[in-house]
């Protein structure tokens, strides 16, 4: 008896905030994007529909209610004639008393804390943002159709469950991501390829240096 193909799941970065811009951390907080950022998303389009292939196209696009993912889902979404579908899982990490924060702010109140990868109290326990993505991935993956899933989360988000997957951290870029094959039969997820989702040669590549 065979199993059930497994489904794709495209993690993306939504596009550029105006808070990536000025090197801002952001978590929770909700700026908008920017002018750049716009301009991403719009450029994703054709490569999300070559990215998918034509035989099988992206069947459900979902994203993080936080604006910078929503509106980057919400331009894709018109491009290829589909709805957007939100959940609070996918939001970012809460950085709590870094929110909003630069990294020369954040050495200042809290000396070596980003060298040797600390926290302070109020930010999001790891433990509790993997469980939160994998849940909400799993519950995505069982409702989707046949086709890939697109999903327009942060970067936070998207390194724990690679970090969890025991891949190497990489910064993910604002419209860069890594596509997860979730197993139908609760074997869970299985690593796929990094990507970015438009031609680099046409619009301006960002990795932003805070999530």
């Amino acid at each position: 008896m065979s199993r059930a193909a497994p489904v794709r799941l495209l993690l993306v970065r939504h596009g550029q905030s105006t808070w990536n811009a000025d090197g801002r951390w952001q978590g929770r907080a909700d700026p908008p994007l920017s002018e750049l950022g716009e301009q991403q998303a719009a450029a994703a389009i054709p490569v999300v529909r070559a990215h998918a292939g034509s035989e099988s196209p992206v069947s459900h696009i979902w994203a993080s209610p936080l604006q910078r993912a929503r509106r980057s889902a919400g331009i894709v979404a018109d491009g290829l004639g589909l709805e957007v579908e939100e959940d609070v899982r996918l939001q970012e990490v809460d950085a709590g008393e870094w929110t909003g924060l630069t990294r020369e702010q954040i050495e200042a109140g809290w000396p070596g804390y980003l060298a040797e990868h600390r926290r302070p109290p109020g930010f999001e326990a790891r433990e509790h943002l993997i469980a939160r993505a994998l849940e909400v991935l799993g519950e995505i993956a069982a409702s989707s159709g046949p086709g890939p899933v697109l999903v327009l989360t942060h970067g936070g988000l998207i390194g724990a469950v690679e970090g969890h997957l025991d891949a190497e951290w990489v910064r993910t870029p604002n419209f860069g991501g890594r596509e997860v094959l979730h197993a139908p039969d609760g074997l869970g997820l299985e690593l796929g390829a990094r990507f970015l989702l438009f031609d680099p040669d046409a619009v301006e590549v960002t990795i932003p240096g805070q999530i």
